[in-house]
């Protein structure tokens, strides 16, 4: 039996909302810096992350009203955000490693596996990339003390896989997933904006489109 309230379920939203703002403002920021393919996946996988947290957030509202149990909605959560989270993690990566100037980056989507471990392993894989490159990017604004906020963000997301594999029927599971996934989303929007700040739109790549 599943254990969400409607405040917990309200609760959900908040760190999908984060996310989005922290990928749109990235998304500003990091435009002029990226080839049109490099973006274009980027930009969708934030996107697809976003509308799969949403979905998951609206499937427990409607659960928690007793409108509905529609379980598609809950189901695709995993394979819909891992795939958005691997495709944004490649993008910034390009970004990094990649001469940006005329060339397109093209990335293909991982096989869908039954379960839910795949799933979760990509999604801490493309928020490892995501965070190591916005970690590679406080180091080049010199500000080195953003950089434990996007750790903390990783860890977050560390600490969600772990989650996941724990029992979620009981309600006090469910608050502390929502609590680990606040502070997470909180940290990488914190982490964004403060990268603006510090004056990431103006920030220059070297070596023709390289940073590293």
């Amino acid at each position: 039996m599943k254990a969400f309230s409607l405040s917990m379920a309200l609760v959900d939203f908040i760190p999908v909302i984060l996310f989005a703002a922290a990928g749109i403002l990235l998304m500003r920021d990091l435009y002029n810096k990226m080839s049109k393919g490099a973006f274009a996946i980027f930009a969708a996988g934030l996107i697809d992350v976003t509308c799969a947290g949403g979905l998951k957030a609206l499937y427990k509202l409607l659960y928690a009203a007793g409108v509905c149990d529609f379980t598609p909605l809950s189901d695709m959560m995993f394979p819909t955000q891992s795939i958005g989270f691997l495709l944004a993690g490649l993008g910034i990566l390009a970004m990094l490693l990649h001469r940006q100037k005329g060339k397109a980056v093209y990335g293909a989507a991982p096989p869908v596996f039954k379960g839910t471990f795949v799933f979760v392993s990509l999604m801490v894989l493309g928020l490892g990339m995501l965070d190591a490159a916005l970690c590679v990017l406080s180091a080049r604004l010199k500000k080195p003390a953003l950089i434990l906020l996007f750790l903390l963000s990783f860890a977050c997301s560390l600490a969600m896989g772990y989650l996941s594999a724990k029992d979620f029927a009981k309600a006090s599971m469910n608050w502390i997933a929502e609590g680990v996934n606040v502070i997470g989303q909180g940290s990488l929007l914190l982490g964004a904006v403060l990268l603006h700040r510090q004056g990431l739109p103006a920030l220059q790549l070297e070596k023709g489109g390289e940073l590293l």
